[in-house]
């Protein structure tokens, strides 16, 4: 049970079978013996976890986790070579060093591949499927629908709060507001009062969320207005936009828009997306005009979608694919990008 509840998300062992023994076994008289006598049933234990489902449950490391996922395929040289190099070289196979392994392996590059293949196949976070997937939800406050030509921005009900006044109580209150105050002990007089001023703060409390959730709209509408084109071609149609032009269209402060805009979600035909990622810097194009930071890595990841995976382009390859088309980027802006992305670099991207 302890191991059990030293799994992590992904499935793996978080702490070291000796820590695992060293806090058992504090305080005890003879912690060395125990200690020593407890391993070696953790160590028993962690051989019976690993031997349940799913497979790779209870690694260490990832390199002991593919290692177990292999040692359940059917038995072939290429899955021998895949153990050597999980189990030794995973560093080599992440920088895609063919020559190092077929050294080190003393396998040919035809049968490498066919290792490599296998690796690839394998589940490195055997316990991703568990994961509670609710954490991960994202429920959106604004949802964006065709409206005619153009497209309308509602407010999601499901995340606006179900606030009302209890009528019972405000009706007692009118009515004791209503009787006044001639023959009402002193004491009354101040719970009625007090009771009227909670009555006002419970009203401007509903009024500010109401508001607030007006803006909410308000904002996302005037976004909607200026980024029409990616409702309708997505990301690569991403105009330039800053947080000042919409905080003039509405007559708000900057850092209003910054707030509205903040952890707020627009469901949208491409999927949903934060407020901000409407939001892009403007970058020079050879025409004259600009164009968005969020269009130009939409870009970058269609452009390395696209390559030979044989021979993955550079980030100044991929610079000056941008400028054939209009765009100035810098090598140095598509690596920050490319990274943006979680796109490996050209050498990791390497097919061996």
């Amino acid at each position: 049970m302890v191991l059990i509840e030293s799994l992590n998300d992904d499935g793996y062992l978080a702490d070291s079978l000796e820590d695992i023994a060293t806090q058992l076994t504090a305080g005890e008289d003879d912690a060395e013996g125990e200690r020593d006598e407890l391993l070696e049933r953790l160590q028993c234990a962690l051989r019976y976890l690993q031997s349940m489902e799913p497979t790779g449950v209870g690694a260490r490391d990832l390199g002991e986790c593919l290692t177990l996922q292999l040692r359940n395929r059917p038995r072939s040289e290429a899955q021998a070579i895949a153990i050597i190099v999980c189990k030794q070289h995973l560093e080599l196979l992440a920088r895609r060093d063919l020559k190092k392994l077929c050294a080190v392996t003393g396998a040919d590059e035809d049968l490498l591949r066919e290792a490599q293949a296998l690796i690839v196949a394998l589940e490195p976070k055997p316990g991703r499927q568990f994961a509670r997937a609710e954490a991960n939800i994202i429920v959106p406050d604004v949802i964006v629908q065709k409206s005619g030509r153009g497209w309308k921005v509602t407010l999601n009900p499901d995340v606006m709060p179900k606030l009302r006044i209890n009528d019972l109580y405000a009706n007692a209150i009118r009515q004791q507001r209503g009787a006044g105050s001639r023959g009402v002990p002193d004491a009354l007089n101040g719970a009625g009062a007090g009771l009227n001023s909670r009555l006002q703060e419970a009203r401007w409390f509903m009024k500010n969320i109401l508001q607030r959730f007006d803006t909410i709209q308000r904002v996302s509408q005037a976004i909607v207005e200026r980024q029409k084109n990616f409702f309708t071609h997505g990301a690569i149609a991403m105009k330039p936009l800053v947080l000042r032009e919409i905080a003039d269209e509405l007559g708000l402060h900057e850092s209003t828009i910054s707030r509205v805009t903040t952890a707020k979600y627009m469901n949208t035909p491409f999927g949903t997306f934060e407020l901000k990622y409407f939001f892009g810097s403007s970058l020079n194009t050879e025409a004259g005009g600009n164009a968005s930071s969020t269009a130009v890595r939409a870009l970058i990841k269609q452009i390395v979608a696209a390559e030979n995976p044989a021979k993955p382009l550079s980030d100044s390859q991929i610079s000056q694919m941008l400028e054939e088309q209009g765009i100035q980027v810098a090598r140095r802006t598509v690596a920050k990008y490319r990274d943006a992305l979680k796109i490996a670099p050209t050498q990791l991207r390497k097919a061996m």
